[in-house]
């Protein structure tokens, strides 16, 4: 039996290009062949983002490819999904949204421990150019201080 705890769909560009405030784990309601496809590691977080409708959020962006077994009860692999969190979260990012410059960004999606399906989404403020250039200054400076003193 495959073990697929170790699953994680990571959005690279989401600390590159926002600078993250706060994050939360929630829950992601999916169809049963987007979570056969989820847990062969089929998805992609490219331009992943959320937003709040109703009182409830939304998690967009979120590529699953097709099961390939899937046939006729294929899902779309880009549809939006419902994330599952506690109704002062919800309320807490939708009044954090208001604020102008602030998006919630999708930063990981990975498998738990009980086999349930998990996103961790972030409230980030957008990275002009200038910080993006010392944020690669500073992972460099970093690096090489762990380099150095792990001789």
């Amino acid at each position: 039996m495959t073990d697929y705890r170790n699953i994680t769909i990571k959005n690279k560009r989401a600390a590159f290009d926002y600078e993250i405030l706060e994050t939360w784990t929630a829950g992601i309601v999916l169809t049963g062949t987007e979570i056969k496809s989820l847990r062969l590691g089929k998805a992609s977080m490219v331009d992943c983002y959320c937003y709040v409708d109703r009182g409830e959020i939304y998690l967009r962006g979120l590529n699953i490819s097709e099961y390939h077994w899937g046939t006729y009860n294929n899902h779309q692999p880009r549809r939006d999904r419902k994330l599952l969190l506690q109704k002062r979260e919800i309320n807490k990012i939708a009044r954090a949204l208001q604020d102008k410059g602030l998006t919630v960004v999708g930063m990981r999606v990975f498998i738990n421990d009980r086999g349930l399906a998990k996103a961790v989404i972030g409230l980030g403020r957008g990275r002009k150019s200038y910080d993006k250039r010392d944020y690669i200054k500073e992972k460099d400076i970093k690096r090489e201080l762990d380099r150095t003193f792990k001789k």
